[in-house]
């Protein structure tokens, strides 16, 4: 995925306004390319060992089914919070980084995050 991201970078001929917008179109790239790969991986049942041979990280649940859960529960999120929730709790990004990144204001960032959080909450507890 490192690859196609910086592929698509190399061959982008649209000019950035700054730093963070190319970091911001970066990491889109990348996440929309993961959210395609899934797609196409959820669409074919294939064994772990051929979802490893094409590049996929595939987590080994616990007996408990957490993973599979948690990867659920942020599949189903949506977006906007999705992103969102994934920049401030995976990455470490902070509201106003994550809104300069987006191009949106922080406090929207704040109730992205916010409903995100407590839609996880839910399903998860449930």
């Amino acid at each position: 995925m490192l690859q196609e991201t910086f592929l698509k970078y190399a061959q982008h001929e649209a000019p950035f306004n700054d730093d963070e917008h190319v970091k911001a179109w970066l990491l889109r790239v990348a996440i929309n390319g993961c959210i395609d790969r899934e797609r196409r991986a959820s669409t074919h049942e294939s064994s772990l060992d051929a979802q490893r041979e094409a590049g996929f990280d595939v987590a080994v649940e616990d007996e408990s089914g957490v993973v599979r859960e948690v990867l659920g529960a942020m599949h189903d999120l949506g977006d906007p919070p999705r992103t969102a929730v994934y920049l401030a709790l995976y990455e470490g990004y902070t509201a106003p980084e994550i809104a300069r990144m987006l191009d949106v204001p922080v406090n929207t960032v704040y109730s992205w995050i916010s409903r995100g959080r407590k839609i996880l909450q839910e399903v998860l507890s449930a």
